[in-house]
């Protein structure tokens, strides 16, 4: 069970009660409801408003914009909003994750993965949870994107590569016979000014994003993008339906109004043809392509592509093809009910860009002008793990998420293989749960029949960067391994040893950074804040997929943990965090405190507290 170690227990369940209250009342089915009107509580509740409409058509548009101006339908607050409903309506659609299983480093020393910068699971959960009260489906839950949806106080890099890595080891808080490897990596922050930027937009004006909060929000959103450009900026529009088609040539950021007005004037209706749109967004941004620039598209879609090239196989390899040219990709996510996060996740996977789900003009802000220069701005790509394991310290280990980011261990060191981009001032965090040496786990598993022909303890085949067969060895994890291969490493005592491998911006070879890591020993109340906050938020995401290896979690102790841990927390997505927690909690039916009116006042305050002078966080 998670524990917190730095306030009294007592004073703990009072606080968790107060923070997963914040900006809520129940009432009596314990069904959240509005109870403040200040900005910050607008933004809890995360409700919108239609844009208003125009009647000026922007120049140039495509076919698909001048369909009749039906007013904006209110998205539905049905809890099945995200399953199927009929023609047009399938549903919210989520790649199948199977969850990373422990594997013997005696048969698999090595875990090779891409890094993931992006967040939109964060956001999906965040909306099921507090907009529609219901528990996600669990292959919404992706863990790397939830704990990677918050800023960590890692240092910066000191040397020639631009990011630094950071290592940290702790008792695991979930099984603490196990232990807890921290990987923080941080991307440099611009200290200069941006370089060239060559942007095009490319939004989904289709029927299915007629929806207040799909292509009004998309209208705010971008809005506060290009209120943040300048004379280095130029932005070109395209918008497609049935159709593609050019709304706004290369217009210089200086030009604000211009921008601004071509996005208002925006209206949906018609099929979806996203992969003719893409193919025109690429071909725009080829044509005005800035040499040691950001060259760049801003996908603005739910997805729901219906018309033309709708194949994810060929999607995805004009995203590959693109990025090897230096043209990223970056996704925004909207809206509910038809919703493609399958898609949508695979093409950033392969773009080299990131994906976001926007569901407020909070989450926009965040994404597109706090975290602007990290969503633009490339420092490093193809950015790769790859971790060895010394079998002297560690019987077995397992990489908490990141599934569907695994490597075959061979493609570490092939330079052609597609990997994730870091952008500047980003930070990634991945944590390994371990089994040392010696420590008798309940994760055992039978093991198989020594090999006849092979004298290598039956190492099995490597498939996508794991074992086909994923069973610890029939060896027993109370004993340390005994194989007379052992190297004079072994020895040493260290934990692991990292590797990390990236190219620079622009292509080339790759450079390799080596770490090794020892066991520091420490118990997880001794932990950093940071580690402790994460390994809360990875807690979170295994109680929300049920995860066979969440031992003894409750949603109550992931609050008394991410409480003690929350820092200073200056935009308030910590105290949020708990929110989320405290509803997943009411909603599994798990013992909820009751939350007193002063406690509910305190807490609104110190979201209060964290919001700048217009309420925003």
């Amino acid at each position: 069970m998670l524990r917190a170690h730095s306030i009294p227990l007592a004073l703990v369940g009072i606080s968790m009660a107060a923070f997963a209250g914040c900006g809520r009342t129940s009432g009596p089915a314990g069904s959240p409801s509005a109870t403040t009107t200040t900005p910050q509580a607008d933004r809890a509740e995360r409700t919108y408003s239609a844009a208003p409409a125009s009647t000026t058509p922007a120049a140039g548009a495509p076919a698909a914009e001048e369909a009749p101006q039906a007013p904006f339908a209110i998205a539905p607050a049905d809890p099945a909003a995200s399953e199927g409903r009929g023609p047009g309506e399938g549903g919210d659609k989520f790649a199948f994750v199977e969850e990373n299983d422990f594997l013997a480093v005696s048969d698999t020393p090595l875990s090779t993965f891409s890094i993931d910068v992006d967040t939109a699971s964060y956001a999906k959960t965040r909306a099921y949870l507090l907009e529609h009260h219901r528990l996600p489906p669990p292959d919404a839950v992706r863990i790397e994107e939830l704990i990677n949806y918050f800023d960590y106080a890692y240092p910066g890099p000191t040397d020639e590569h631009p990011f630094a890595v950071h290592l940290e080891t702790a008792e695991c808080p979930w099984q603490p016979q196990h232990r807890l490897v921290r990987v923080g990596i941080q991307g440099q922050r611009l200290d200069r000014e941006r370089p060239v930027s060559n942007l095009v937009f490319l939004i989904d004006v289709s029927g299915s994003m007629n929806q207040p909060n799909k292509l009004p929000l998309v209208q705010r959103s971008l809005a506060m993008l290009v209120r943040q450009l300048g004379e280095n900026d130029q932005v070109s529009i395209v918008v497609y339906a049935g159709a593609a088609g050019l709304v706004l040539p290369p217009t210089s950021g200086i030009d604000q109004a211009t921008i601004l007005s071509a996005i208002e004037n925006l209206r949906a209706g018609g099929s979806t043809n996203g992969g003719q749109g893409i193919h025109l967004a690429y071909a725009t941004a080829g044509q005005n392509f800035v040499k040691h620039g950001t060259n760049r598209v801003l996908l603005c879609t739910d997805g729901d592509f219906n018309v033309g090239t709708t194949s994810t196989g060929d999607l995805v390899r004009l995203a590959s093809e693109q990025a090897k040219e230096g043209i990223y990709l970056s996704i925004l996510g909207y809206g509910f009910g038809n919703h493609n996060d399958a898609l949508l996740e695979e093409l950033s996977n392969k773009a080299g860009g990131n994906y976001a789900f926007i569901d407020s003009e909070a989450e926009a802000r965040k994404v597109l002008v706090e975290q602007m220069q990290g969503t633009l701005v490339t420092i490093a790509k193809d950015v790769k793990i790859q971790v060895e394991f010394n079998p002297a310290t560690v019987a077995a280990y397992r990489l908490v998420g990141y599934e569907n980011r695994r490597l075959a261990d061979r493609d570490f060191n092939d330079d052609t293989k597609d990997a994730g981009d870091i952008g500047a001032g980003h930070s990634v965090t991945a944590l390994y749960e371990l089994v040392p040496a010696g420590v008798d786990s309940a994760v055992a598993k039978p093991g198989v029949d020594p090999l006849k022909y092979q004298g290598d303890g039956g190492r099995k085949s490597e498939v996508g960067g794991q074992d086909s067969d994923h069973r610890l060895p029939s060896t027993d994890l109370r004993s340390p391994t005994s194989d007379s291969r052992l190297t004079a490493a072994a020895a040493s005592r260290e934990l692991l040893t990292l590797k990390l491998r990236y190219q620079p911006p622009a292509g080339g070879k790759s450079t390799l950074m080596t770490y090794p890591l020892t066991d520091s020993g420490a118990r997880f109340g001794s932990a950093s804040a940071d580690m402790q906050f994460a390994a809360a938020v990875a807690s979170f995401g295994m109680l929300l997929r049920n995860s066979k290896y969440k031992g003894n979690l409750t949603y109550g102790a992931v609050l008394e943990t991410a409480a003690s841990s929350r820092g200073q927390d200056k935009h308030g997505l910590r105290a949020e965090f708990l929110e989320l927690v405290g509803a997943a909690q009411r909603l599994a039916g798990e013992p909820v405190s009751q939350l007193p009116a002063i406690w509910r006042h305190s807490c609104l305050t110190l979201l209060v507290s964290a919001a700048d002078p217009h309420g925003h966080f």
